[in-house]
């Protein structure tokens, strides 16, 4: 009977289960020609033994099984192993179900926690909505801290003079950054066409002593929580400088300053890089700043200058400070036009009759009353701007739903939405933004809503986690982008550039550990990463707005019927 050198598996199953000879018993002697003798190895997965048997035909000599080692033969034509040495088949065949449940197990386990870090992530981008009233943590706000009789606590008491010393010696320490010189410049062979519609929240508040004769903002106060027993279980003090910063990522640049001309000059490039078209300066008035900086409209020339290197536009993000009302706002809009208005970098906004008209963001425009808004922003108001040589396109924060309303009777030309947390506000939360662009249209106003990459601001607000927004390797930022284009907006801002306090910064940031912080970066990614998605979207977003802008012209156009 002829067989195969290598028989199947049946057939291998079948001689497995015949009854084996002792080790001892030999195949008795016989005359005439020796018989043939088939030795093979049942090959069994994962590297288990075979077995051993007898094939017909074989004159009942043994069959033999072929050493384990990865040198073996799988067919031999002489020599007879001891048998002892090989498993049974019932006994591979247990060995092979418990390795494959045990592989099986495994790779149950793996898609389980998959399936538990994909909910993490989509939590972390669409946050549950409350279910009652406000989402937690709105009381950060002015005016919701005014209706509770809540006040923040600030420490606004000025730092000592530290001893002057330069970035560069600033970090020589135990980091693993890069020299705080040097800026990653992504897409440096080409220059990206820039989108006057999509504009970024700046800020020009940071300072070193290198060029300030002292740290400021990166040595930012840890701010009390309004009760005093959720204070007491936080640390309290400032930052301290240039290892440990306000801040839970770390800029490329170190702890630089928003006077070194050099730095200013590489933010507009990281802007130019990523296509933006327009930065919206923080500013306060002449000689007032915030409760931790120091007065910046100086800095305004030299920044309208480097944008203009870039053909970036310069327009101006107007903060709260005490007693801002519509007369010191007259006093303000008068000030920036006549002192900033010719210059070629200076932003105006073409509006639908041809009108080339300046652009104020006003941050935190819900405290004043609407009253007293439309006495500057109304043709019938007593501070009226309006078609005289300071009119110009008012843009108002959206926080709560009451607030359209306020907005409208205020005489302001558009909503803004300003915080990097989806859900935090009604303003800020993805799914209201379709009916707030339909509010907008309803009354010939502007919509802009804000996205952000993330919000982290624990370094200064320890007790504030829960509205922390993960960045997901870039997916938030282009989640909410993504949401921003749906609503075909008129413009659509980023917050921020540089807020590093509340970790909403696209500007490049770096690995960097001491001995007691370890800080955030982009990683696996470059540090220019939010640069680069948002120059993806930049050209997204300046291909489908003309296609939707030119549609809406067209309808505008139509006659009535």
């Amino acid at each position: 009977m002829h067989l195969h050198p290598f028989p199947s598996l049946t057939l291998q199953r079948d001689l497995c289960r015949k009854t084996r000879a002792p080790p001892t018993q030999r195949a008795p002697p016989h005359s005439g020609p020796a018989p043939r003798v088939f030795q093979y190895t049942v090959r069994a997965p994962f590297g288990r033994r075979g077995c051993s048997g007898s094939l017909p035909g074989s004159s009942g000599l043994p069959l033999l099984s072929a050493s384990t080692s990865p040198l073996a033969d799988p067919l031999l034509v002489s020599g007879f192993p001891d048998p002892a040495k090989h498993l049974p088949f019932w006994s591979l065949k247990d060995d092979i179900m418990a390795k494959f449940r045990r592989r099986t197990c495994f790779i149950l386990s793996l898609f389980i926690l998959f399936i538990f870090s994909l909910m993490m992530g989509l939590k972390m981008l669409r946050p549950n909505k409350a279910a009652f009233g406000d989402p937690f943590g709105l009381d950060l706000l002015p005016e919701i801290r005014q209706q509770t009789h809540l006040t923040k606590v600030f420490d606004s008491q000025k730092s000592d003079k530290i001893s002057s010393e330069t970035n560069i010696k600033n970090l020589k320490s135990e980091e693993i950054i890069v020299k705080a010189s040097v800026a990653s410049e992504p897409h440096p062979e080409e220059p990206p066409p820039l989108n006057y519609y999509l504009h970024v929240f700046y800020y020009s508040w940071y300072g070193n002593p290198q060029f300030d004769g002292k740290y400021i903002h990166w040595n930012h106060p840890v701010l009390s929580h309004w009760d005093p027993q959720i204070t007491k279980k936080y640390p309290k003090g400032k930052h301290n400088p240039p290892d440990d910063i306000g801040s839970r990522f770390y800029p490329e640049l170190g702890s630089y300053s928003s006077r070194d001309p050099s730095v200013i000059e590489t933010h507009m490039k990281q802007m130019y890089s990523a296509s933006i078209g327009v930065l919206a300066l923080s500013w306060y008035p002449p000689d007032l700043n915030d409760e931790n900086g120091e007065p910046t409209d100086n800095l305004v020339p030299t920044i309208l200058d480097k944008a203009h290197k870039y053909n970036l536009k310069v327009t101006f993000h107007i903060e709260p400070y005490k007693n801002r009302d519509d007369k010191t706002m007259y006093q303000n809009v008068k000030y920036i036009i006549d002192k900033y208005g010719n210059h070629p970098a200076f932003y105006r906004y073409k509006t639908k009759n041809g009108s080339a008209l300046p652009m104020f963001y006003v941050y935190d425009s819900y405290i004043t009353a609407s009253q007293k808004w439309a006495n500057l922003l109304t043709s019938s108001g007593s501070q009226s701007i309006r078609n005289s040589p300071y009119d110009a396109l008012f843009i108002a924060l959206l926080v709560d739903k009451k607030h359209r309303y306020r907005i409208l009777r205020g005489g302001f030309d558009g909503i803004y939405t300003y915080f990097a947390t989806n859900g935090f506000t009604y303003g800020s939360s993805y799914e209201n933004w379709a009916k707030i662009k339909y509010f907008c249209d309803q009354f010939d106003l502007m919509f802009i809503p804000s996205v952000g990459p993330g919000y982290i601001d624990t370094s200064i607000r320890p007790w504030n986690s829960h509205n922390t927004r993960n960045r997901i390797n870039g997916k938030y930022y282009e989640t909410a982008l993504s949401a921003a284009l749906q609503a075909h907006p008129s413009i659509i801002s980023i917050t921020s550039f540089n807020e590093w306090h509340e970790g909403t910064q696209i500007e490049s940031a770096v690995p960097k550990r001491t001995s007691n912080i370890v800080y955030l970066d982009y990683r696996p990614h470059k540090p220019s990463l939010y640069l680069e998605l948002t120059r993806k979207w930049s050209e997204k977003y300046r291909k489908e707005r003309a296609i939707y802008a030119l549609g809406h012209q067209e309808l505008s156009t139509q006659p009535v019927s």
